[in-house]
């Protein structure tokens, strides 16, 4: 009983801080809850950065070929997350809104079918690649003494998928109910917990057996699962935020129909950003190392630069999401607007920082003078256009709040796949590696012009899907 009276008084104490128990998404203030649901998802996705970092300094004690395994199985990982995210998505999206129009009855009904479809999803995805993994590992090109290495690392985290789901889940339901300070705080106990333990599993400190990389996949995947149990126990009981039933988790296939239609885009819109960054390796590989290892260095950069304007369209996809559910629509347009403008005007600001002091941010990452030199001019195209990524992610996550991932979807793989890519392959065959750069820069001030034309469409008064397509839920 201790831990969880910790756990709740933190929790009571951090909610306490940022008043997230007050908050009113469909009346009021727009700047306030847009903040305070922000704010705890900034510092989750810090969490998960300290988290990687951990684990990559652990296992990178332990071996570089364990380290190398890492890297191969990293984009698999990133994979079956992404196909996670989008079900999260439309799992948050509906909840969102039925939250905001008072239904608490049907919100419960979809939180509890979503859980029930993403553990049947992600058993069947962690069974496929259990048995597929060393095929796949071989094809990408694992050499002999890294590829046992990842195939053991990989069917671990297959086994421990509905686990890695779960807490997804959990903390997206939460989110479109309006708490991010719980998921924020049971974060952080499972980074706490996954830190302490890959030590032990991966050396075999004190009483655990030694088990290498495998051992860093036992922690991830328990230190989950406890996560996830947690949030179980907060969801089952609601006393925060939304109630799931068992009773709600019998299979509804119109239902699981829809959780597909709104989550299968979003999922394409998170593999799409992250394949874009990997498909730019192609273009970037064309040039020396030095170029290269500007271009590693910039993205890292930007991942952070871009880590607010990401928590601020989740706040928007709850907020827009409540009051369409809410039938304000116009409240829910004017949320979008805020975010757009505040994000670009903040990101503006930090483009400012980073043209001006470019030279120390990359020297924190390197001392060679050329990459330095190379680092310096991508900062310089790139940062500029910063307020524009902003508005794109703001206007995004008020797409999926309203239900239509498919339009953020077009938008964000459009961007990277239609315009970065061909711009940065034509442009950097002219002008050399500045035409890299410049293809971020045209980019990124393009998928925002996309995404406020798309808005003035009107999205908010077509918005209602959740409430028509779902089926009715009625009391016991």
């Amino acid at each position: 009983m201790r831990p969880r009276r910790a756990l709740a008084r933190l929790r009571a104490a951090l909610a306490e801080a940022l008043d997230q128990d007050d908050l009113e998404l469909t009346e009021g203030p727009i700047a306030k809850p847009l903040v305070y649901l922000s704010a705890p998802i900034v510092v989750t996705n810090l969490f998960q950065v300290a988290y990687n970092l951990a684990d990559t300094f652990w296992v990178g004690r332990y071996s570089t070929e364990a380290l190398a395994a890492i890297s191969f199985a990293f984009p698999m990982v990133f994979l079956l997350i992404s196909l996670g995210m989008g079900l999260s998505v439309a799992g948050s999206v509906m909840v969102a809104q039925y939250t905001g129009a008072g239904d608490e009855r049907r919100a419960e009904y979809a939180a509890s079918q979503t859980v029930a479809f993403a553990v049947v999803v992600s058993l069947v995805l962690g069974g496929i690649g259990y048995f597929v993994v060393d095929d796949l590992l071989a094809f990408f090109g694992a050499a002999p003494d890294v590829y046992p290495l990842a195939v053991e690392y990989m069917r671990v985290i297959a086994l421990g998928l509905v686990f890695l789901f779960g807490f997804l889940m959990f903390i997206s339901l939460m989110r479109g109910y309006g708490d991010t300070v719980t998921p924020m705080v049971v974060m952080f106990g499972s980074v706490v917990l996954n830190i302490a333990l890959d030590p032990f599993l991966i050396f075999g400190w004190w009483v655990f057996p030694r088990m290498g990389l495998e051992g860093a996949a036992v922690a991830t995947v328990f230190s989950r699962a406890l996560a996830l149990a947690v949030g179980l126990g907060v969801m089952f009981t609601g006393r925060r935020g939304v109630q799931i039933n068992l009773r709600d988790m019998a299979p509804d296939p119109a239902f699981a129909r829809r959780i597909l239609e709104l989550g299968l885009p979003a999922s394409v819109e998170g593999t799409g950003r992250a394949l874009s960054v990997n498909l730019m390796l192609l273009v970037v590989g064309l040039f020396p190392t030095p170029v290269v290892a500007a271009f590693g260095i910039g993205t890292r950069v930007l991942s952070v630069v871009f880590m607010p304007a990401i928590a601020v369209a989740r706040g928007v996809e709850t907020m827009s999401g409540q009051n369409i559910g809410a039938g304000e629509y116009d409240r829910a347009a004017a949320a979008s607007r805020f975010a757009a403008r505040a994000m670009f005007v903040l990101l503006s600001l930090v483009g400012v920082v980073g043209w001006v002091w470019a030279r120390p941010v990359i020297d924190v990452f390197t001392s060679d003078p050329e990459v330095v030199v190379i680092g310096i001019t991508f900062m310089r195209y790139v940062a500029p256009t910063f307020g524009f990524m902003g508005i794109m992610r703001a206007y995004n996550g008020s797409f999926r709040g309203a239900g239509k991932t498919l339009t953020a979807a077009v938008i964000a793989v459009g961007t990277f796949g239609v315009v970065r890519l061909p711009l940065a392959y034509g442009a950097s065959s002219v002008i050399g590696a500045d035409g890299i750069w410049l293809s971020f820069a045209v980019s990124n001030v393009l998928g925002a012009v996309a995404a406020y034309a798309w808005y003035q469409r009107d999205t908010w008064r077509s918005a209602d899907v959740a409430r028509d397509a779902t089926p009715t839920a009625t009391d016991d």
